[in-house]
């Protein structure tokens, strides 16, 4: 009788005492999963590529998997947990976006580079890095807080049952919204952007448009088995936040 839950802090209370309460192995995985990926889809989108006949950036092939990780960190660790995560990670890319356009800035060394071919390739890589990171980071955020609340409004007002259901649901909410706010921003001719290294033709921005609302959906159906690798969480505690 002495013992108060107080879980949903992060701590238990028991005799009087608080003690930590420990964080899942997997939410930990998941967390680190989930920012990696979304570094290596920022960098590789650089890149556009022709798959099938279709313009398409590269990082299109490893960003999808983020929405059922952001689902599965909202299953085990809650909604106020995978809100902060969107944001850190939006956080830790606009850090690497500046550190790599810094580095892109620094004379490179004579003795390491003599005709300077690797600073001006390095350059031409990483230079043009902000726009494709801005572009993503706008994206994330607004789509992946839009998943977030559809996610959420799923099992708290629809059902607790059918997972796969819930991760279908707030995906093909939240991924247009992504891909819509990415192609364009990313690589649309935008006021001032004209002539922006990366800016394609319109006729371009549908096609990776397109593409990348095909692969996202068919990586979230591959992925979608992701969302079992833990139990379910109780749900009702969470229902103030609905």
């Amino acid at each position: 009788m002495n013992d108060v839950n107080v879980e949903r802090r992060g701590v238990s209370q028991k005799n009087g005492a608080l003690v930590a309460t420990a964080v899942p192995r997997i939410a930990v995985v998941v967390v680190a999963a989930y920012a990696a990926a979304q570094m290596i889809a920022d960098i590789t989108s650089v890149k556009i590529g022709t798959v099938a006949g279709l313009a398409v950036d590269m990082g299109t092939f490893i960003y999808p998997i983020t929405f059922t990780l952001r689902d599965l960190v909202h299953k085990v660790l809650g909604k106020k947990n995978a809100q902060a995560l969107i944001i850190v990670a939006a956080v830790i890319n606009l850090l690497m976006v500046l550190y790599t356009a810094w580095a892109a800035s620094v004379p490179v060394d004579p003795l390491s580079d003599p005709d300077g071919s690797f600073g001006a390739a390095y350059s031409m890589v990483f230079g043009p890095l902000w726009r494709i990171t801005i572009a993503s980071i706008l994206a994330e955020v607004v789509s992946e807080l839009v998943d977030t609340e559809a996610y959420h409004w799923f099992v708290t007002r629809i059902t607790r049952r059918k997972q796969w259901a819930r991760v279908l649901v707030s995906n093909a909410i939240s991924v247009p919204i992504d891909n819509a706010i990415f192609a364009i921003g990313a690589f649309g001719a935008l006021p001032l952007l004209q002539d922006h290294f990366l800016t394609v033709p319109w006729a371009v921005v549908g096609e990776i448009f397109i593409f990348n609302l095909l692969v996202k959906f068919a990586v979230t159906l591959v992925s979608l088995p992701m969302i079992y690798l833990t139990p379910d969480r109780d749900w009702s505690q969470d229902i103030e936040d609905a």
